[in-house]
């Protein structure tokens, strides 16, 4: 029933849904749950509860779980679990965290107790919110209570930078932590416009050996089994729905180049969607909402994500993992490789069937989606590990279920 919940969508960290889209996911999730859970008995009976029990359990459980957290959010002083931040810094810097978390729902987890001026530096944020203190900065945060000092200063190689301040701070047991950092834990993505290559040198991550890439492939193999031992009779339905919506003469499958790991080439797999002349001029062209080019039965597969099974065979073969960046053509990779810095590092893992981009952000089809989505597999490229694939999974439920960004 956890796993169900999880997947449902009801333990996000910003959960955005109304009452009434709550409810709807514990419902859905209490018969996902009771479908598994039928399974299970039935695999092994001498677990089973009588039927009576089992409804009546799982009715329970459903008013309760939806008490508990009306409980929560009307009576739980929120404030109570927020980490109260202060900022190192006033400038540019500093400003792009009210720029990007400025609605009530991205603030959630924390509270700006102020932004400290830093000598040489303008000021661009709420001047009502900037502090100039005649104290040191460890008075200044235990005076605010601050739990947390965020280094946002824009050049750190001035004489004017409190080195030695921070480090009295650190060491006084409030924590310190810089910009791109607070960003990576309060967003789940990298930012792109204050990433340096020294950061990814010197922060934890980013590490591809070991036995994590053993582990990931073994589950890659086991995951597509099962797949395929539950989805083979489903995707003969569809491929007879195809080839009966083109009168037996047009294709079932189709198969696209896309950028692999390491650069490497591959085929992808999928069930045909479009009409076969969708790019009769040879040219790489982005799907778009309502796309003409979509089939009838296309449609609907797209919408479901069904199109996506054949792709349990790239995972098979080793050219794509269950879990990883979205693989893209040769030629918006090549495009994108000369504009957008640091893109070409999404290509250190496997692509995936799903993602943490995915999760996260809709169908992109422009050059700004494309920065958007970077940022987010930035963070899985360094980040990436059997729980958060196990996550990842979980949710991708959800998308499929509602139908979010289908294209």
């Amino acid at each position: 029933m956890m796993l169900a919940m999880v997947a449902m969508g009801l333990y996000q960290p910003r959960f955005r849904y109304a009452w009434a889209g709550m409810v709807l996911r514990i419902v859905a999730a209490c018969v996902g749950g009771s479908v598994a859970l039928a399974l299970l008995y039935y695999g092994l009976p001498a677990l089973a509860l009588q039927h009576g029990e089992m409804t009546s359990a799982l009715l329970t459980g459903a008013v309760l779980i939806l008490f508990a957290r009306l409980v929560f959010f009307q009576t739980l002083d929120r404030e109570l679990l927020k980490r109260r931040i202060l900022v190192l810094g006033a400038g540019d810097n500093a400003a792009l965290i009210p720029q990007h978390l400025r609605r009530r729902v991205d603030q959630q987890g924390f509270r700006i107790v102020g932004y400290v001026h830093v000598r040489g530096e303008h000021d661009v944020v709420d001047e009502d919110m900037v502090l100039r203190p005649d104290v040191t900065l460890l008075a200044l945060a235990k005076e605010l209570q601050a739990d947390e000092i965020v280094v946002a200063v824009g050049e750190r190689r001035r004489k004017s930078f409190p080195v030695h301040d921070l480090l009295d701070c650190k060491l006084s047991g409030i924590d310190v932590i810089d910009l791109q950092g607070f960003f990576e834990r309060e967003t789940g993505k990298i930012k792109l416009d204050i990433l340096n290559p020294s950061w990814m040198i010197f922060s934890d991550g980013f590490n591809q050996v070991g036995a994590q890439p053993v582990i990931k492939r073994m589950f890659d193999i086991g995951a597509s089994l099962l797949l395929l031992a539950l989805a083979w009779p489903l995707m003969i339905l569809i491929a007879v729905a195809i080839l009966a919506g083109s009168g037996g003469k047009e294709p079932i499958l189709y198969r696209q180049i896309r950028v692999g790991r390491h650069w490497r080439l591959f085929h992808v797999y999928k069930f045909r969607s479009m009409r076969v002349d969708a790019e009769k001029e040879g040219k790489a062209i982005w799907a778009q909402k309502d796309d003409p080019r979509v089939t009838r039965i296309g449609r609907w597969l797209r919408i479901s994500r069904l199109d996506e099974l054949p792709q349990v065979f790239n995972v098979l073969k080793g050219d794509m993992s269950f879990v990883g960046p979205r693989p893209e053509r040769p030629e918006f990779v090549t495009h994108f490789s000369e504009k957008i810095p640091h893109y070409a590092e999404r290509h250190r893992v496997k692509p995936g069937v799903t993602g943490w981009a995915q999760l996260h952000y809709p169908y992109g089809a422009s050059e700004r989606d494309a920065i958007a989505k970077l940022e987010y597999d930035l963070y899985y490229v360094k980040n990436g590990s059997f729980f958060l694939d196990l996550v990842i999974l979980l949710q991708t439920a959800e998308i499929i279920l509602w139908g979010r960004g289908a294209r």
